[in-house]
């Protein structure tokens, strides 16, 4: 079973999970056979967080709790707080997750938090631009490894800007194998068109599974 642990903390930007959190929690459009998946928002404390879009989230447990094997996956958010020292813990434990080969995946403002520690000095990855990463990451020394991408998987570090949340929950989503194929390729169509056409694919993949 794989264990989702998606970190709280104040201002975390909403939408930037959306898509990922909903399937991966809901399984709707799972394969048959597909592994379990465990949703858990994870925090400094159990206090609540506020986020961008004035939501309350209570976590459910605390970085102490989190435990790190190959089933374990680390979802980062963007928000306007990561330059705060006490998300240091949450960064250590992401190194953590990298070096056992556990998913790390960071969106907008947490591939900063990445960078500044080091993290993506000699792995693909992307953000707001090259030049976020340097103008906010003091510690930042990946520049010859960034791809200009919405987002970028690199092994078990996925990273995206904050235009990337779609694509990043697709290639999510594909790492974690809980998708058939061609289910996932109707899903992403149908949701970065809108065109009806892929909405009944993704109907018919389901039908046939």
């Amino acid at each position: 079973m794989f264990t989702i642990y998606v970190y709280a903390l104040d201002t975390l930007a909403d939408w930037e999970l959306g898509y990922v959190t909903a399937e991966l929690n809901s399984g709707r459009f799972f394969k048959n056979g597909a592994p379990k998946v465990s949703v858990k928002t994870v925090g400094i404390s159990r206090e609540p967080v506020k986020t961008m879009g004035g939501l309350t989230v209570m976590p459910d447990c605390i970085i102490d709790d989190i435990t790190v094997n190959e089933e374990s996956v680390l979802l980062l958010p963007g928000a306007n707080t990561w330059d705060d020292p006490k998300h240091g813990a949450i960064i250590k434990k992401a190194g953590e997750f990298l070096s056992a080969g556990a998913m790390v995946c960071a969106i907008c403002g947490a591939t900063a938090a990445l960078a500044n520690a080091g993290l993506l000095d000699k792995r693909r990855h992307t953000s707001n631009g090259a030049g976020y990463l340097e103008m906010v990451s003091p510690g930042y020394k990946g520049q010859n490894f960034y791809v200009d991408k919405p987002s970028v998987a690199d092994h078990n570090l996925i990273t995206a800007s904050s235009t990337g949340a779609l694509l990043w929950a697709k290639q999510i989503m594909e790492r974690l194998k809980v998708f058939q194929p061609n289910t996932l390729e109707a899903w992403y169509a149908y949701f970065s068109t809108g065109e009806a056409q892929h909405f009944f694919a993704l109907m018919q993949t389901l039908s046939a599974d």
